[in-house]
């Protein structure tokens, strides 16, 4: 493996994870409750057939019908959104506290304060079971 290879992985491996970790965890009072991830409880167990009707209520008007993106937002069924690059926590983290432009010429996400964090789950099981479909893993 070249040293540049080495390089990013270990920014994949070790640095996002702690850059996302500290984000989450700055005392910001967005961040101070008892959920600071936006996870679904312990024991919660996802559906992605409830993700679906929720991603349509709430997300595809800008990621598209079936997460395939429009000319508000990028296409979630897309490589770059694959579990090794963004892991499911990264989408709870984007609901809870919106997602600044970072791959794509859209704009930032705001935050979807409408979007619990049991229906983030659903939605996720959705859109990776989209992502698995197209061959995405």
């Amino acid at each position: 493996m070249s040293n540049r290879n080495s390089q990013i992985s270990c920014l994949t491996v070790f640095i996002v994870p702690l850059a996302v970790f500290l984000a989450a965890c700055d005392g910001s009072p967005s961040n101070r409750d008892s959920n600071p991830f936006h996870l679904p409880p312990d024991g919660f167990v996802a559906d992605k057939d409830k993700g679906a009707e929720l991603f349509r209520q709430n997300c595809s008007a800008c990621h598209g019908r079936a997460g395939s993106g429009s000319n508000k937002g990028p296409p979630l069924v897309h490589k770059t959104y694959n579990p090794s690059h963004h892991a499911d926590l990264a989408f709870h983290l984007a609901v809870k506290n919106g997602v600044r432009r970072h791959h794509w010429q859209f704009g930032d996400m705001p935050p979807q304060p409408q979007v619990s964090p049991e229906a983030a789950g659903h939605i996720v099981a959705y859109v990776r079971a989209l992502q698995r479909r197209a061959g995405i893993k």
